[in-house]
């Protein structure tokens, strides 16, 4: 149960005039996780705010938080380098489009270079 005065977790209202108005509040479900023949998955190399590092981004991921950690675990494993997931997400240090692309698609994943 939630309080009535709770304004922290309000987003986008700033006042209503109706007496009788009621906040409704999101619950963030998360989306199902495809199977991998559905993802269309896009992998590219990124610097942009980053001080001149490389990173490869792999986006387009539809899925549970758990299962996007799991990708994650297996991509930093077979490329030997450190990263992270995000938002949906995967942070890859480092140039490893080309490995990634190979990994993806032996996994069964529809991937697309981009860049």
């Amino acid at each position: 149960m939630t309080k009535k005065n709770d304004w922290k977790n309000r987003e986008g209202v700033v006042y209503s005039t109706k007496s009788d108005y009621e906040f409704t509040y999101d619950t963030g479900e998360e989306a199902n996780t495809l199977p991998p023949q559905q993802q269309n998955l896009k992998v590219q190399l990124d610097t942009s705010g980053r001080a001149g590092k490389q990173v490869t981004l792999v986006s387009g991921f539809v899925g549970q938080t758990a299962d996007l950690e799991q990708l994650t675990k297996l991509v930093k494993s077979k490329c030997g380098v450190g990263g992270s997931a995000k938002e949906g997400i995967i942070l890859i240090q480092g140039d490893m489009r080309v490995k990634i692309v190979d990994l993806l698609v032996k996994e069964g994943y529809k991937v697309k270079k981009v860049g």
